[in-house]
């Protein structure tokens, strides 16, 4: 399983694995779609924080993480 760091910017997760953009995508983290507010906002934030800012329930992001073969560590 390939780990995921939940202290790394989206940024910078979507950039070592691009194939999370999708996965990100459905779970409410539309921004990850388009490139220029992932290279601008994503670059500072979190899962966590995007989880808290948009009202997803952080719980189901990491499933869905799972889902695809990664594991998130805090």
């Amino acid at each position: 399983m390939k780990e995921i760091n939940l202290k790394d910017s989206l940024f910078d997760i979507t950039e070592k694995y691009p194939e999370l953009i999708p996965v990100l995508a459905q779970q409410g983290f539309l921004g990850v779609t388009n490139e220029q507010m992932r290279t601008t906002h994503a670059r500072v934030m979190t899962i966590p924080m995007g989880c808290e800012h948009l009202g997803i329930d952080l719980k189901k992001v990491v499933k869905a993480l799972e889902d695809k073969g990664f594991t998130a560590k805090q």
